[in-house]
């Protein structure tokens, strides 16, 4: 069995989770207890008794914007289809974009409303290294505002076939999402409500937030059948110093630090690499694989994650190899929901 073999699993169809649960507390929650070996069946609801008081929950708030975007070359009507990924303070877009033929510096793609309508053109102005294209927008009004209007939810393709409906817009977004720039939800985010996290706090539980934009290559499988061999995506991130200050807190008081995700892991992990958490402002690549040592985390709030993919990978390094592949095969026994609008584990 090669490496990369390892990381893949077996899920029904029927599995996949199409829209969230209509409370989003009401999600089950398969809590793994890695000093007892143990699964427990609960629900998210219960997170406040199974946090403790003094535990530090960290969430991370970056917005998804309306990034899947959809339209015709201006010169043949051809159909086009595209992923927004970032703009510079000069409001170029880089995005990247699928259509028949060949894209060419200079020609324009009018851009279609969510009403299916001719809205604004953007005119390419450079093709990047990695395939992407650098545009400009023929409009002086701000690049959020314009992906609002003519921009879709971008929903994974396993979702509807990344088709959203209106009461996407609400629900692949998390209730303290606030920092527009990802393209994809943090997935374990979607569980809280701001009614769950008030009880969470009033048991105890200090929470703190940072911002990592989850960027396109989150679900990209892993390359080839070495983890070694991947080329690992970069997302930007922040942490506050007042981040910092209450984790660091947290950890003084003998409570655990709970990420919220494998983004918010991802990130606390990147700013503690060298075993104290400091704030942290940039891009991070880092790809936790067996046998990194965890710096800083102590439990992960996390959803299922698809095979082969380097999200399975850090949540398997986490949680240990044979108690997370029993866990996968207790939630598929137990008919849980899986992927980003699916259902959650708590590895303790």
């Amino acid at each position: 069995m090669s490496e990369l073999a390892q990381y893949d699993y077996e899920l029904p169809r029927h599995l996949i989770a199409q829209e969230p649960t209509a409370q989003r507390v009401d999600a089950r929650l398969l809590v793994v207890d890695r000093a007892s070996e143990t699964l427990e069946h609960r629900h998210i609801r219960d997170l406040p008794e199974l946090l403790r008081p003094n535990d530090c929950l960290v969430l991370n708030d970056t917005r998804v914007v309306p990034a899947r975007l959809v339209g015709h070359r201006t010169n043949t009507a051809g159909r086009w289809e595209g992923l927004f990924l970032e703009a510079d303070a000069q409001g170029l877009l880089r995005l990247m974009g699928k259509t028949r033929g060949k894209l060419t510096v200079g020609e324009t793609i009018t851009l279609h409303d969510r009403q299916g309508q001719d809205d604004v053109r953007l005119r390419l102005v450079a093709r990047q290294a990695d395939g992407s294209w650098v545009a400009r927008p023929e409009s002086d009004e701000p690049v959020f505002d314009l992906l609002d209007r003519v921009g879709r939810v971008p929903l994974p393709p396993y979702i509807r076939h990344g088709e959203m409906i209106e009461t996407d817009r609400q629900t692949y977004q998390t209730v303290f999402a606030e920092k527009p720039g990802a393209v994809a939800a943090p997935t374990a985010g979607l569980h809280f409500t701001e009614t769950l996290l008030a009880r969470i706090e009033q048991s105890g539980v200090t929470t703190c937030r940072l911002t990592l934009h989850v960027g396109p290559g989150t679900f990209r499988p892993i390359a080839g059948e070495s983890l070694d061999a991947h080329p690992m995506h970069s997302e930007w991130g922040e942490i506050s110093r007042a981040t910092v200050e209450r984790i660091v807190g947290c950890r003084q008081r003998g409570g655990r630090v709970v990420a919220v995700g494998t983004t918010s892991m991802r990130l606390l992990e990147t700013a503690a690499a060298d075993s104290t958490l400091r704030p942290f402002r940039g891009q991070t690549d880092l790809f936790i694989r067996p046998p990194y040592q965890f710096q800083i985390v102590d439990a992960l709030l996390t959803n299922f994650h698809l095979p082969r993919t380097t999200l399975l990978v850090l949540v398997r390094t986490f949680g240990g190899d044979a108690l997370i592949r029993r866990a996968y095969d207790e939630a598929i026994r137990e008919q849980y929901r899986f992927y980003s609008y699916g259902d959650a584990m708590l590895i303790v």
